[in-house]
C-alpha cells in the first residue's frame, strides 16, 4: 500500500470513528486490512495493484455482474459518477489486490468471489504519486 494512502486512510478512520459514521464491524475489517498491508513509497507501488483513486473493473463470479468504479475517499464518493468510498465493503476488500486476483467476499446472500478483471487507471502507474 502506498505510504500516503495509508496515512490518509488512518486519518479518515479517526475522523469517522469520532463522528460514528462507520460501523464497528467495518472499522475492524478496514483496520485489519491496513495492519496486514505492506507499506511502500508511492513510487514503488506495482502498476497492477489496486490503490486509492484507482479505477477498477470487477466481475462477481456468482452472478456474472461486471462493475467499474473509482475507489475514493469518503468526501468524494458519488454513486452517479461511479465513485465508491474506501469505507464501502467492496472497496475495502479490493485495496491492495492485483489485477487478475480473485477475492473472497461475503455479501448478504452469502459468500462470493470477486475477480479483478482490470485496473483501468492507477495514479501511481500514471506518475501521480500524491493523488
Amino acid at each position: 500500500m502506498n505510504r500516503l494512502d495509508y496515512a490518509r486512510i488512518k486519518k479518515s478512520i479517526i475522523d469517522l470513528k469520532q463522528s460514528r459514521a462507520i460501523s464497528p464491524k467495518e472499522l475492524e475489517k478496514l483496520n485489519g486490512e491496513l495492519n496486514a498491508a505492506q507499506i511502500v513509497d508511492p513510487e514503488k507501488v506495482p502498476i497492477d495493484v489496486v490503490t486509492m483513486n484507482s479505477i477498477v473493473r470487477i466481475l462477481f463470479r456468482n452472478s456474472g455482474k461486471v462493475l467499474q468504479f473509482k475507489i475514493v475517499y469518503p468526501d468524494e464518493a458519488n454513486l452517479k459518477e461511479n465513485k465508491i468510498s474506501i469505507f464501502s465493503p467492496v472497496a475495502t476488500a479490493l485495496l491492495g489486490y492485483r489485477a487478475g486476483d480473485e477475492v473472497d467476499w461475503i455479501v448478504p446472500g452469502g459468500a462470493t468471489k470477486i475477480f479483478i478483471e482490470e485496473i483501468i487507471y492507477q495514479p501511481e502507474a500514471s506518475g501521480n504519486f500524491n493523488q
